[in-house]
C-alpha cells in the first residue's frame, strides 16, 4: 500500500482584527465598511441612538417593542409581505434594545444585498406600527415575562440589577420592561418613541463581507441614503451609581434542587487603561474550564458543572464615565451551596494573597489571543464587534489594540486587576434557591448581611 506523506504544517499567517473604512452619507448616517474576502454572506449591523434611559416614565419596554415592530410592516408592505420579501432575499433580520440603544442585525447573501438593504431602509424610514401588530407584540412580551421569572439565571440577573442600582435608575429595572409597564404600551407610544429617537444623524451602519464587485456607494445611496430625518443634539448620559456593599440576597424557591448564584459589582468600562489586564485577570479566574474557579469548584469539589467569571459593558460614554458588570455566575446543588460559596471566597482570598501564576497568565493569553481568528471567522461576528465599539464610543482600532495589550500584560498586572475587580468584601451575592436549606449555612459564612425575598 502506498501512503501519501503527512502534510507539513504551513507558516502561521499574521492576523489582526479587521480595520474598517469610516465615512458618512449625505443624510448624516455614519457608515463603517469592512471588506472580508470570501465572506459571501454580508452582515449589516445598525446602531440607533435610542437608549433605554430615553424611555418615557412608566413605559419601560417600549424600546424593545419598537425594535421588534420595525420589521412588522411598512408603508409599502404588510408584516406578512415584508417577511416574504426578506425570505426571497435569503436574509435574516433581528433587532433588540439594550441600555446603549437599539441594534438591528441583517445577514444576506452578497448577491441580494441591494434588495435586502432596501427592505431594511424601508423599515427604518417608514415603519407601519399598525395597532394590531403592536398589540400582538405586547401580548407576546407579556407571555415571555413569566417564563423569564421562572428561569433561575434570569431571575438572579433581575435581582442583582435591582440591588446594585438606585430605584430611579433605568439600570435597576428589567431591560424589556415589567408586566405593569409593558401593558401600558400601545402603537401611539411606539410611534412617539420612534419619532423622538430614530434618525440617520444619530445612527451608524456597519457593513462587513466580501464587497468586491459591489458598488456599495450606489447601493447605500439607493437604500439607507434615502432615509431622512432631522439632526439631534447629543443626549446627556446619566451618571451611573451603584451600591456594592457586601451582602447576600436569597430569592426563595422552595424545593429547588440547585442554587443559582450570581455575584457581582460595578467596575470601569473599556475606556479604562486597565481594561486589558482586567480581561486577562478575569479570564484566569473563571473564563474557561481550566480556570481557577472551575479547577476548584468543579474538578476538585464536584459542586457544579461550571462557574464563570466575566465582564459585561453596560453603557459607555466619551468621557469614560461608563460602567461594566463584573460577575461570577453558576449553579451548585442545594446541599453544597454553603460549602461552594466558602470555597469560592477562599479562591478569591488566595488570589489576593498569592496572585496568579505565570502558567495561568500564559494559558489565558494563548486562549484569548490565539482563538481570535476563529472567533471572527464570520462577517456577523466582525460587524457585531465593530458596532459594539461604536456604541461604546471607542476608536475603530480598539479591538486590534486590545489583543496587543493582552499579549503585553504581565502576571502581576493581571493579578492586581482581578483582585481589584472582585474584592471579597465588596460583592453583592444573589442566590436563587431553597431558602429553608441554604439560609443557615450562608449566614455562617459571614460574607454579608443576608436577606430573603420571594421568588
Amino acid at each position: 500500500m502506498d501512503l501519501h506523506p503527512q502534510p507539513a504544517a504551513g507558516q502561521p499567517k499574521p492576523w489582526a482584527f479587521p480595520a474598517p473604512d469610516r465615512g458618512a452619507l449625505g443624510n448624516g448616517l455614519t457608515v463603517l465598511r469592512c471588506h472580508r474576502p470570501g465572506q459571501q454572506v454580508v452582515a449589516v449591523d445598525i446602531s440607533l441612538g435610542a437608549p433605554l434611559d430615553a424611555e418615557p416614565e412608566g413605559l419601560d419596554g417600549v424600546a424593545t417593542i419598537m425594535a421588534r415592530a420595525l420589521s412588522e410592516g411598512t408603508d409599502k408592505h404588510s408584516a406578512e409581505e415584508f417577511a416574504a420579501e426578506l425570505e426571497r432575499c435569503g436574509a435574516t433580520l433581528d433587532a433588540h434594545a439594550d441600555h446603549p440603544g437599539v441594534r438591528i442585525a441583517l445577514e444576506v447573501p452578497v448577491s441580494r444585498l441591494h434588495k435586502a438593504l432596501g427592505l431594511l431602509a424601508e423599515a427604518l424610514r417608514a415603519p407601519a406600527f399598525a395597532d394590531h401588530e403592536v398589540e400582538r407584540l405586547v401580548r407576546n412580551r407579556l407571555d415571555e415575562i413569566p417564563h423569564e421569572k421562572a428561569n433561575p439565571a434570569r431571575r438572579a440577573a433581575k435581582e442583582l440589577s435591582k440591588e446594585l442600582f438606585p430605584a430611579a435608575s433605568r439600570m435597576s429595572r428589567p431591560r424589556q420592561g415589567t408586566e405593569e409597564t409593558v401593558a401600558q404600551i400601545d402603537a401611539a407610544a411606539v410611534r412617539a418613541f420612534y419619532e423622538a429617537h430614530v434618525r440617520p444623524a444619530t445612527a451608524t451602519a456597519v457593513i462587513v463581507g466580501d464587497l468586491a464587485g459591489v458598488d456599495l456607494d450606489t447601493v447605500l445611496a439607493d437604500t439607507l441614503g434615502a432615509w431622512t430625518g432631522d439632526s439631534a443634539a447629543p443626549r446627556p448620559v446619566p451618571a451611573i451609581t451603584a451600591d456594592d456593599t457586601g451582602r447576600v440576597v436569597i430569592v426563595d424557591r422552595p424545593g429547588a434542587v440547585q442554587t443559582q448564584l450570581l455575584i457581582g459589582r460595578i467596575g470601569p468600562d473599556r475606556h479604562d487603561r486597565q481594561w486589558p489586564a482586567q480581561v486577562l485577570g478575569t479570564y484566569c479566574l473563571g473564563g474557561t474550564l481550566t480556570s481557577r474557579l472551575d479547577r476548584v469548584l468543579r474538578e476538585e469539589k464536584g459542586y457544579t458543572y461550571g462557574v464563570r467569571a466575566f465582564t459585561q459593558v453596560l453603557r459607555s460614554a466619551p468621557d469614560a464615565s461608563g460602567a461594566a458588570m463584573l460577575a461570577i455566575s453558576g449553579s451548585v446543588d442545594t446541599p453544597n451551596t454553603g460549602p461552594a460559596l466558602r470555597d469560592l471566597w477562599q479562591v478569591l482570598r488566595t488570589l489576593a494573597a498569592e496572585g496568579l501564576t505565570d502558567a495561568e497568565r500564559d494559558a489565558a493569553v494563548q486562549n484569548l489571543v490565539g482563538v481570535a481568528p476563529l472567533k471572527y471567522e464570520t462577517a456577523a461576528s466582525v460587524a457585531g464587534t465593530l458596532a459594539d465599539q461604536v456604541e461604546q464610543f471607542l476608536p475603530d482600532d480598539f479591538q486590534a489594540r486590545l489583543y496587543a495589550g493582552l499579549a503585553e500584560t504581565g502576571t502581576v498586572e493581571a493579578t492586581a486587576a482581578a483582585v481589584s475587580a472582585f474584592p471579597v468584601d465588596r460583592l453583592v451575592t444573589i442566590l436563587v434557591g431553597d431558602a429553608s436549606q441554604i439560609e443557615g449555612p450562608v449566614r455562617e459564612l459571614g460574607i454579608g448581611q443576608v436577606t430573603v425575598v420571594a421568588g
